[in-house]
């Protein structure tokens, strides 16, 4: 893949820790924008959804640092 991609990742996901799948993949994507998401866990989705659409919207908008 060479498309810009957000990967978003909390750091405290005991179901998929974050060494096991988001830092891998971002080895993978070239386009990436990686974020590890400071003591989220793996609902964040749900239980953190107004950072996680700032987040999105931010990258949408190409806004934010490449990683």
């Amino acid at each position: 893949m060479d498309v810009p991609t957000l990967i978003l990742h909390g750091d405290d996901d005991q179901i998929v820790p974050i060494a096991d799948s988001a830092l891998l993949s971002a080895k993978l994507v070239k386009g990436r924008h990686l974020k590890g998401l400071q003591g989220r866990a793996h609902g964040m989705c749900t239980t953190h959804k107004d950072q996680v659409n700032e987040d999105l919207l931010t990258f949408l908008k190409g806004e934010g640092p490449r990683v």
